[in-house]
Protein backbone atom coordinates (compact mmCIF):
# COMPACT_ATOMS: atom_id res chain seq x y z
CA UNK A 1 0.00 0.00 0.00
CA UNK A 2 2.02 2.68 -1.30
CA UNK A 3 1.89 5.81 1.50
CA UNK A 4 0.36 8.11 -1.14
CA UNK A 5 -2.89 6.16 -1.43
CA UNK A 6 -2.72 6.02 2.29
CA UNK A 7 -2.72 9.89 2.89
CA UNK A 8 -4.84 9.95 0.25
CA UNK A 9 -7.46 8.07 2.18
CA UNK A 10 -6.77 9.50 5.32
CA UNK A 11 -7.38 13.49 4.09
CA UNK A 12 -10.69 11.82 2.34
CA UNK A 13 -11.02 10.33 6.02
CA UNK A 14 -10.91 13.82 7.57
CA UNK A 15 -12.84 15.92 4.81
CA UNK A 16 -15.48 13.63 5.51
CA UNK A 17 -15.54 13.16 9.24
CA UNK A 18 -16.11 17.31 9.34
CA UNK A 19 -18.68 17.51 6.65
CA UNK A 20 -20.59 15.03 8.58
CA UNK A 21 -19.28 15.82 12.07
CA UNK A 22 -18.89 11.95 12.52
CA UNK A 23 -16.04 11.37 14.29
CA UNK A 24 -13.03 8.98 12.15
CA UNK A 25 -13.87 5.82 13.94
CA UNK A 26 -17.36 6.16 13.57
CA UNK A 27 -16.96 6.73 9.84
CA UNK A 28 -14.00 4.31 9.59
CA UNK A 29 -16.86 1.87 11.39
CA UNK A 30 -19.89 2.62 9.36
CA UNK A 31 -17.75 1.98 5.93
CA UNK A 32 -16.41 -1.31 7.14
CA UNK A 33 -19.82 -2.54 8.10
CA UNK A 34 -21.36 -1.61 4.64
CA UNK A 35 -18.39 -2.89 2.44
CA UNK A 36 -19.25 -6.59 4.66
CA UNK A 37 -22.79 -6.22 3.92
CA UNK A 38 -22.25 -5.34 0.67
CA UNK A 39 -19.68 -8.71 0.75
CA UNK A 40 -22.47 -10.91 2.14
CA UNK A 41 -24.68 -9.68 -0.96
CA UNK A 42 -22.48 -10.69 -3.18
CA UNK A 43 -22.04 -14.21 -1.98
CA UNK A 44 -25.59 -14.80 -1.84
CA UNK A 45 -26.13 -13.37 -5.43
CA UNK A 46 -23.27 -16.06 -6.41
CA UNK A 47 -24.64 -18.88 -4.73
CA UNK A 48 -28.34 -18.29 -6.36
CA UNK A 49 -26.25 -18.38 -9.67
CA UNK A 50 -24.60 -21.55 -8.78
CA UNK A 51 -27.98 -22.79 -7.82
CA UNK A 52 -29.65 -22.03 -10.86
CA UNK A 53 -26.90 -24.36 -12.62
CA UNK A 54 -27.34 -27.28 -9.85
CA UNK A 55 -30.19 -29.14 -11.77
CA UNK A 56 -31.34 -31.37 -8.87
CA UNK A 57 -31.72 -27.81 -6.90
CA UNK A 58 -34.01 -26.37 -10.23
CA UNK A 59 -36.61 -29.80 -9.66
CA UNK A 60 -36.85 -29.48 -6.04
CA UNK A 61 -37.52 -25.66 -6.66
CA UNK A 62 -40.05 -26.51 -9.60
CA UNK A 63 -41.70 -28.87 -7.30
CA UNK A 64 -42.23 -26.38 -4.39
CA UNK A 65 -43.58 -24.28 -7.27
CA UNK A 66 -45.92 -26.74 -7.68
CA UNK A 67 -47.35 -27.52 -5.06
CA UNK A 68 -47.54 -23.43 -3.83
CA UNK A 69 -49.58 -23.34 -7.34
CA UNK A 70 -51.97 -25.78 -6.32
CA UNK A 71 -52.52 -24.55 -2.77
CA UNK A 72 -53.21 -20.74 -3.93
CA UNK A 73 -55.67 -22.52 -6.46
CA UNK A 74 -57.67 -23.98 -3.55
Amino acid sequence: FPSHDTDDVLKTLQEYSLKLSIPKNSLIEKALRLYLEHLKRAEYVQSYKEAGQDEEIMLIAEEGMETFLKQTEK
